[in-house]
């Protein structure tokens, strides 16, 4: 289960970027083609978190849908797999989206 190792980089990169501030809230953006379980994520999170700047944050994970555009017709289009075809046919495609795993926010609590 890789999603514990990126759960533990995840706690480490935040923890580094808040300092001594105490983590309310972390929020996710995890790709449905990025081959990462979000589940599997929250599952590890709180454990992780135990001991550290970010015990007892909460963990918001938003789904970013695949999508890809097609180098032939240039349409544009939701794909749940990263071996889509065009609806046209054509394979000469480029995803746009779907892929990520990114931590877009923290929320800190405020220092006197």
């Amino acid at each position: 289960m890789h999603e514990l190792a990126i759960t533990r980089n995840i706690v480490a990169i935040v923890s580094e970027a808040a300092g001594d501030r105490r983590v309310r809230r972390v929020t996710l953006e995890v790709g449905e083609l990025s081959g990462v379980m979000p589940d599997a994520i929250a599952f590890c999170f709180d454990v992780v978190a135990q001991g550290t700047v970010l015990d007892g944050a909460r963990l918001d994970i938003r789904l970013i849908a695949g999508r890809a555009r097609c180098n032939d017709c240039d349409n544009e289009f939701q794909t749940e797999t990263l071996f889509a075809r065009c609806p046209c046919g054509s394979g000469r495609i480029v995803r746009l989206a779907g892929e990520e795993l990114t931590v877009k926010t923290m929320e800190l609590e405020e220092t006197d």
